[in-house]
């Protein structure tokens, strides 16, 4: 870049959802560079602390957050900074929050209720967000009816399913999550 051209625009995109459900193996599934990874190994410490269920042979986790990031253009970047999932860490989300355009909610059909706290975040503040079903290992033993109701998401909400191991499925649930950003309308203040 030389001293004429402007720098690109950063847009930021927050990635929200429980303990467990991939929202480190999503921004390491997109991000063109190395993710920028907080994680710690869960110790006996956590044992009372942390709820296992479901996500058996887990062996670390995000403890600030995950950073990514994907050149659209020499004009555009996109930033995506993934949550820590678990509750003694939510206070994060606050910061993290600050300057996003949009945010993903990454849910898993076995734990639904996981990603409560998540869409709550978001529609509190007034945030667009997107649902990504993760079906791990290709499972999933719900209808899109079925998982619509069961997080009580609005009809305009977008929901994908898929698995964020694969780049294209990440890929589509951000273009998705831009397709809603431009469908919303524009304020005027």
């Amino acid at each position: 870049m030389t001293s004429s051209q402007a720098a690109p625009a950063a847009v930021k995109i927050l990635v929200a959802g429980g303990f467990g459900v991939g929202k480190t193996t999503l921004v390491g599934a997109v991000s063109e560079v190395a993710p920028l990874r907080t994680e710690e190994y869960l110790t006996k410490a956590s044992i009372g602390v942390d709820d296992l269920a479901g996500v058996g042979g887990k062996d670390t986790t995000t403890v600030a957050l995950d950073f990514g990031r994907i050149t659209v253009s020499d004009e555009l970047v996109v930033y995506l900074f993934g949550t820590p999932g678990q509750e003694r860490f939510w206070f994060m989300w606050n910061d993290l929050v600050n300057g996003a355009l949009g945010g993903v909610v990454i849910a898993d059909t076995r734990r639904l209720e996981t990603s409560f706290a998540s869409i709550d975040f978001y529609e509190s503040r007034n945030i667009p967000f997107v649902v990504a079903i993760n079906c791990f290992h290709g499972r999933n033993t719900r209808t899109p009816d079925e998982i619509r109701a069961a997080l009580d998401l609005d009809p305009h909400v977008p929901m994908l399913i898929g698995d964020v191991r694969e780049r294209p499925f990440g890929r589509d649930v951000l273009l998705a999550l831009v397709d809603h950003l431009m469908s919303l309308p524009v304020a005027v203040g």
